[in-house]
């Protein structure tokens, strides 16, 4: 009678080590599905364009965050290739599904370029850069006038020199 209760004992050990196991594999497979998948940009992208491409599946929240502690995130909801624009500085993101992905992280590079265009009676400037500029306007050597473009943004001027800087 002792035998057959230490054949039963170890049958049943085998068995549950067996669920224990199945059940660990299932786990496993179910946590890398589950998994998102971040496809873009990659970790320490550096860009100037201020318009970046977002690319992942298996997740519906992206966050973003000028701090890795993500203490004040901006919080989007969204599907894959997400287009956001973004001013210059270092950003860390993530998106969330099930479980959260790794932490990457994101420069947008300032980029100052003041474009003149020379007309019949005056000049054009416009700001072809992605941060804001403040220009000078000289005739003569004499400042006549002070301007602030935000990107994108032109006027028409009448000098001889034009100075621009990026905003602070």
């Amino acid at each position: 009678m002792e035998i057959k209760n230490k054949m039963d004992k170890k049958v049943i050990y085998l068995a549950d080590a067996l669920v224990i196991g199945v059940s660990l594999v299932i786990v496993l497979w179910m946590i890398g599905y589950v998994q998102p998948l971040v496809i873009a940009p990659l970790d320490k992208y550096s860009t100037n364009s201020t318009s970046v491409l977002f690319s992942f599946a298996k997740a519906d929240v992206i966050l973003i965050d000028d701090n890795v502690e993500f203490s004040s995130p901006m919080k989007i909801y969204a599907q894959d290739n997400l287009v956001i624009n973004l001013k210059p500085g270092k950003y860390y993101w993530k998106v969330e599904g099930v479980v959260p992905s790794e932490i990457r992280m994101l420069q947008i590079e300032s980029d100052v370029n003041l474009m003149l265009k020379e007309g019949k009676e005056d000049y054009e400037v416009t700001n072809a850069g992605n941060v804001g500029l403040d220009v000078k306007v000289y005739s003569n050597g004499s400042e006549i006038r002070r301007l602030t473009l935000d990107s994108g943004e032109g006027t028409n001027f009448s000098g001889d020199k034009v100075v621009g800087g990026q905003n602070v």
